[in-house]
């Protein structure tokens, strides 16, 4: 291939390098909003609609964990980067207020530092302000309990897990976090950071692959959209009947080559949000947890309306 482009497609046929990348960027651009959107099911706005810090409070004590319906973000803290690496545009205590509970935390270890990251790309900041944050909210709201799974992300060294455990006593304290494998009920988890470990290591706290997950997060065009949203719905359909055991994770998010995280959650947030409201007179309904990109307060609202119905029909 010569450095001419246009011409070394005219002749040959085929399209160099150059072009790809273009193409791969204005497909994915193509289908962006210029500006930020707030609709019922997808956010992207930097504040939320509406607060829901406190709504663990009305839980019973005795409840175990894996059977509260809660919501959760992808890769919480990806703010930063364009279009192929960002997934949320609230902040963490924006998340946490507007009454998210399930943290999914890419972490890196470079330089004796762990830093927060999503792939290569540099979320500006480091892991102790992720656990300062958590710490304060549950210090402010100590009805809540917030999980939050911590994935070691193009790390440079081997101690991760000591890295870790030094981090949690200089910017929270070590009695902040649930320290068992097991679920723990309502009453023990009040207050309580619960680690969901995806790195090698002694027991910091519950083992992410303890959990049910279902996350076919790649969706290489919005053509798979459909099949992205037939993996979210058939888990959703399994946990009301699953395990009550088990703690159950449906990662709604997805991306590719051909389909920014934008543009994914554009698609299956309306339909999950669909999916949430067709199911709200029905009894019985424990999804566990629902993992999102860009989620809005309504949406939000709608899960967390789920465990407080079925408290509810318990008490009637």
């Amino acid at each position: 291939m010569c450095g001419r482009c246009h011409i070394c497609t005219e002749t040959s046929g085929k399209m160099c390098s150059q072009e790809f990348i273009t193409l791969v960027f204005l497909l994915g651009a193509l289908d962006l909003n210029l500006g930020a959107v707030q609709r019922p099911d997808y956010d992207d706005t930097p504040t939320p609609e509406f607060l829901n810090p406190s709504w663990m409070s009305a839980i019973p004590d005795d409840r175990p964990l894996s059977e509260v319906t809660m919501p959760g973000t992808h890769n919480t803290m990806a703010l930063y980067g364009g279009v192929y690496a960002e997934c949320q545009t609230w902040s963490l205590a924006n998340q946490l207020q507007a009454g998210i509970r399930f943290l999914d935390v890419r972490v890196r270890h470079v330089d004796g530092k762990l830093i927060i990251h999503h792939g290569v790309v540099y979320q500006q900041a480091h892991f102790g302000d992720v656990l300062r944050g958590v710490a304060d909210f549950l210090s402010n709201y100590s009805s809540e309990t917030v999980l939050m799974r911590i994935k070691e992300e193009q790390s440079e060294t081997r101690d991760f897990y000591g890295a870790v455990v030094e981090y949690v006593n200089r910017y929270a304290h070590w009695d902040l976090l649930w320290h068992s494998r097991l679920v723990p009920t309502m009453s023990q988890a009040r207050g309580k950071l619960i680690v969901l470990q995806d790195f090698q290591g002694p027991d910091l706290g519950m083992r992410y692959n303890s959990l049910q997950i279902a996350d076919s997060w790649k969706v290489t065009t919005l053509g798979q959209v459909t099949e992205k949203w037939q993996s979210v719905f058939d888990h959703l359909e399994a946990a009301p009947v699953g395990d009550m055991a088990q703690i159950f994770l449906t990662y709604s998010s997805g991306a590719g080559v051909f389909a920014f995280p934008r543009a994914v959650a554009q698609r299956i947030n309306p339909k999950l949000y669909d999916y949430l409201r067709e199911k709200t007179n029905l009894p019985n309904q424990r999804f566990g947890i629902i993992c999102m990109d860009f989620p809005a307060a309504p949406i939000i609202e709608s899960i967390i309306n789920f465990q407080l119905k079925n408290e509810g029909e318990k008490n009637s």
